[in-house]
């Protein structure tokens, strides 16, 4: 009765709810978002990667060289050749965050002009780079993580299987150093800025840990103190 009562909160907000999922590539947060999307009735949602891959046909990559790569190869890709290499990997992942969320405002404002509640997934989704609090909306913001690395690398393969060779299991793992350095990267963010981190060791948990983060917050201010 008590989780209805919570579902209920959240029904009766007259506030668009906005919940943003970050984390590192290859921690499972397409998966998470669409299922927690499912699960609260909301049908918009959209991904960092979608908003950048749109960026794409209206800004050149001599214009801005780094939303054409992904977002672990765009400071390997654009460095001089004498840049230190991790230094150039999270230079090059800020770049290209900071170009893709001019995008990501521009969605969040849309949808709050409509009324619209949205799920945002996205490794450009890093703590502290977007405001905590939207004026008209319930902001929840969390990020994803998979501390063990071989756990890590093997959702990679499964990416691989999935989409049948198009995600290729040997360029993530080539560059699978990179991608354990944007989401420390990440990870430091969201312990300075106080965002929740979900570790993704089982997908099950972590749906129910996202759940519970928007259905808090949603809950009366009397009722959570």
């Amino acid at each position: 009765m008590r989780r209805l009562r919570r579902f209920q909160d959240l029904y009766d907000l007259d506030l668009p709810v906005i919940l943003l999922v970050g984390g590192a590539t290859g921690t499972g947060k397409s998966t998470v978002a669409t299922d927690v999307a499912y699960r609260l009735g909301i049908t918009r949602v959209t991904s960092t990667d979608f908003v950048r891959q749109t960026m794409r046909a209206f800004f050149s990559q001599e214009f801005m060289p780094a939303i054409h790569h992904s977002s672990f190869e765009a400071g390997r890709a654009t460095a001089d050749d004498d840049a230190d290499g991790s230094e150039a990997v999270l230079d090059g992942f800020l770049e290209q965050t900071r170009d893709v969320l001019v995008g990501v405002q521009a969605a969040i404002e849309r949808a709050l002009e409509e009324g619209w509640s949205m799920v945002l997934e996205g490794v450009h989704l890093v703590p502290g780079m977007l405001p905590r609090e939207i004026h008209g909306a319930l902001v929840v913001q969390c990020v994803l993580a998979i501390n063990d690395a071989e756990a890590h690398a093997s959702h990679f393969w499964i990416r691989d299987t999935d989409s049948e060779g198009v995600r290729p299991y040997d360029r993530y793992l080539d560059a699978f150093d990179d991608i354990r350095l944007v989401q420390a990267y990440i990870l430091g963010r969201a312990r300075k800025h106080e965002v929740p981190v979900i570790e993704n060791g089982n997908i099950e948990e972590a749906i129910g840990e996202v759940m519970e983060l928007v259905l808090s917050a949603a809950e009366p201010i009397e009722v959570r103190q």
